[in-house]
């Protein structure tokens, strides 16, 4: 079984925007702009992502940014696995949680069952 990330809701923000279009590249601000994430957050979390093996990234063509006048880009991208993965993942956090049988749990006990 592959390691994962912890599943914050960071991360699935993250994931989320990549899973959105699997085979397309996105540079850092972009994902701040699609996750409403600060960049301090989704850096770190794209690195962890590409220790992982879920995400890859490579710098952009050097002529391109010096043209626009604007820093170098690095790009992330899924990697088949890792949306698999991402997918998977994702879908372990959407399910369910089963609800105890007979009441509730409460902070003092356990409400609405018989004693």
């Amino acid at each position: 079984m592959t390691q994962s990330p912890r599943m914050t809701l960071q991360v699935q923000l993250v994931l989320r925007a990549l899973l959105d279009d699997p085979a397309g590249e996105w540079y850092g601000l972009q994902l701040c702009e699609e996750t409403g994430l600060p960049s301090g957050t989704i850096y770190p979390i794209v690195a962890r992502l590409e220790l992982l093996g879920w995400v890859e990234s490579s710098w952009e063509d050097p002529s391109r940014h010096v043209a626009e006048g604007r820093p170098r880009r690095r790009y992330y991208r899924l990697t088949g696995d890792g949306a698999a993965q991402a997918r998977a993942a994702l879908a372990r956090v959407r399910r369910p949680v089963k609800r105890p049988r007979f009441g509730a749990v409460t902070g003092i006990g356990i409400v609405g069952t018989a004693r």
